[in-house]
């Protein structure tokens, strides 16, 4: 089972407290579309379910055909990214070689609270 490479630094991504956003960078398998159908719904799922507590921002493969995926979390610090991860279906079940939590110091994009996120779906 892949980990990842480097660890989230204390206090998190940026200056000041709070939430903070942090990549999830997944490095897949070959023919990743085809190997990842039956573990697909129990991913979705826990997508779902990150996205609905808030801690989800955005997630997607990278690449046609896909040979990563990223998901952007916003949490205190990035040990949610890390515990997805290490639940994740496709991690478990050895469709991602690889994955990495990295903070991410967002400088545009980030809407305040109480605003329709990217995407539409609260």
């Amino acid at each position: 089972m892949a980990k990842s490479d480097k660890g989230t630094p204390p206090g998190g991504a940026g200056s000041g407290g709070g939430m903070k956003c942090y990549a999830l960078i997944y490095y897949v398998v070959d023919d990743f579309v085809a190997r990842r159908a039956p573990h697909r719904e129990e991913h979705l799922r826990l997508v779902r379910e990150a996205h609905g507590r808030g801690e989800l921002l955005l997630a997607g493969a990278l690449g046609d055909p896909p040979d990563r995926a990223l998901l952007v979390f916003r949490a205190p610090d990035g040990s949610i990214a890390e515990t997805f991860a290490q639940r994740d279906p496709y991690v478990v079940k050895g469709v991602v070689t690889r994955w990495e939590v990295q903070p991410w110091a967002v400088v545009v994009g980030q809407e305040p609270s109480g605003k329709t996120p990217i995407g539409g779906v609260r």
